[in-house]
């Protein structure tokens, strides 16, 4: 038997988690912000087309939803695809390719109605093209970072690992209008993974006839509110209305133009002149010298998210590879120091890897400082490494003003408090993180926005060391007990004291150094309404539109 899906997560989450679920009495439509609710009527013959123009930074690493891993990338592949549910501006799910979902009593049945909805090319969309997604991302060879996010469809894990047949997974297209999913446990977060791209379709025909088609816009098919139709690579992006889109009446906007510019001063300057309608976050960045002034002039807008601000470590060589010594780095970086005088938005020093919205341990798991817990740590690091001079530690980082003062900062307090030489490299975004998934760096910068608000987001990061998007070769038997254990309690306090435990290990073997709870801030014309900035720090341009 089953029931028209209406969960709250309440009765899993820790305090601070976002509710989730559609039923079947949601709006066929996805919420839009406030300022743009109306649908829009049939342009008038003589109306002025809609362009919003905003500077990306740096190339995408792909418009491949079942290959995304980056900000920039998601930013792209939201805007031209669209998944099973969206993303209201509260960052709750609701329906959208599909228009109604029921869950079976013991909560492991998903079964999704599709609606009549088209690919950018006029293909009919249809629940095997999510399956054929879900299976091609699961692949053990396709490369998909994020294909453990697919676990909690039953059998996924043993097909990623190539254990199990790609037929065995727990989704079924019983025909091209309903989809039926299985779990391997109750996942009351369910309707929020199915709206984050790695669980969005792809055209089957499209993909197997072309493997490189989504690397040019020329051969790009997507089923999202736009469509990609120019991207000069490293010069800009240009996406237009999708006139196939199901939803195509609430889409106001005619055309949206990515610059990617990796200088913030550049971008800046171009939005003061006119030549862009936003800069900053989430699509880019603003110099941190200019927030104090666009701040005290009103021009700043400024964002709360579930997102830290990391520097990861290889904990597979060299030096980062002694635990006292990642701790000695970690302990002895000030960041209040940084979050007043470089961020100065709002940011939260955080000494733990959870952001505020869903932190454990308020206090963190050391004091921001602590120089001399450092030195102490880094003495007994040394002897254990049979050193009296650490060799110089790299620091890489993809371009942009913030993640370069920071940088500098942090090197700065490092020689200062401990003598310790780090050199600062920048790379091409794409190059920065392929280095960083390959360990091909000793240590890097990494922001992390949490596709759905709950810890187990990003402790699932950390499961497997040379899985997903783990990037520090970390691993440990216990934390991947406590991972398996807290999927399947039911009790919210017993799960979080699973976390709570998971964490601290984590903690205790330091693979990454945790710096801030971020924000994002940007300005925007005063003619742009109805962008969408949730909570997680995800960015949906469905709804926005140009004023006069």
């Amino acid at each position: 038997m089953k029931q028209n899906l209406k969960l709250f997560l309440g009765a899993m989450l820790v305090a601070g988690s976002v509710l989730a679920g559609c039923s079947t009495s949601t709006p066929s439509t996805t919420t839009p912000p406030a300022e743009g609710n109306a649908a829009s009527a049939e342009k008038p013959a003589n109306a002025k087309s809609q362009v919003f123009r905003a500077n990306i930074v740096s190339e995408p690493s792909t418009a491949d939803p079942g290959l995304a891993k980056d900000a920039t990338s998601g930013a792209i592949i939201r805007a031209t695809f669209d998944g099973l549910t969206r993303f209201d501006a509260n960052a709750k799910p609701v329906n959208s390719v599909a228009s109604d979902v029921k869950l079976s009593d013991d909560k492991l049945v998903y079964t999704f109605t599709l609606r009549d909805s088209k690919w950018s090319n006029g293909d009919p969309v249809t629940a095997h093209d999510f399956v054929y997604a879900w299976k091609r991302a699961l692949g053990k060879t396709f490369g998909a970072e994020y294909a453990y996010q697919l676990y909690y469809i039953k059998n996924a894990k043993p097909i990623h690992e190539g254990k199990a047949n790609p037929d065995e997974l727990g989704a079924r297209a019983i025909d091209d209008k309903t989809l039926e999913v299985t779990l391997e446990n109750p996942t009351p977060y369910f309707l929020e993974l199915t709206a984050f791209y790695t669980y969005y379709p792809v055209n089957q025909k499209v993909v197997e006839a072309n493997p490189k088609w989504a690397n040019e816009a020329a051969t790009h098919v997507s089923n999202g509110p736009f469509k990609m139709t120019a991207w000069e690579h490293k010069s800009k992006i240009v996406l237009e209305k999708n006139e196939h889109y199901w939803d195509k009446d609430v889409v106001k906007l005619d055309r949206i133009e990515f610059a990617m510019i990796e200088d913030d001063n550049t971008a800046l300057s171009m939005f003061e002149n006119g030549e862009l309608d936003w800069a900053g976050q989430p699509l880019g960045g603003l110099p941190t010298d200019a927030i104090p002034t666009l701040k005290e002039a009103g021009k700043l807008v400024v964002h709360p998210k579930a997102t830290m601000y990391w520097y990861k470590m290889n904990t597979t060589k060299g030096p980062l590879s002694n635990v006292k010594i990642r701790k000695a780095l970690a302990y002895s970086v000030d960041r209040q120091t940084i979050v007043d005088n470089i961020t100065q938005v709002g940011q939260v020093p955080t000494m733990g890897m959870l952001p505020q919205s869903m932190i454990i341990k308020k206090d963190g798991y050391f004091k921001d400082n602590d120089v001399e817990t450092a030195k102490k740590l880094l003495e007994e690091g040394m002897k254990e490494l049979n050193v009296t001079t650490l060799p110089p530690i790299t620091l890489s980082y993809n371009p942009s003003d913030r993640h370069k003062k920071i940088a500098e900062a942090i090197q700065d307090q490092w020689k200062q408090k401990l003598g310790i030489d780090i050199k600062i490299m920048v790379k091409e975004a794409a190059v920065h993180l392929q280095d960083m998934h390959e360990l091909n760096y000793e240590m890097g910068r990494i922001g992390w926005n949490a596709d759905f608000n709950d810890p187990m987001n990003y402790l699932e990061m950390f499961r497997d060391g040379k899985t997903g998007n783990n990037d520090t070769g970390w691993e440990d038997p216990r934390y991947q007990e406590l991972l398996k254990q807290s999927s399947v309690e039911t009790d919210p306090e017993k799960r979080k004291q699973l976390f709570a435990e998971a964490e601290q290990i984590f903690m205790d073997a330091m693979p990454l150094i945790p710096l801030f709870t971020d924000v994002d801030v940007w300005v925007q014309s005063d003619k742009v309404k109805g962008v969408q900035v949730d909570g997680l720090g995800f960015i949906d341009l469905k709804w926005a539109e140009m004023t006069e």
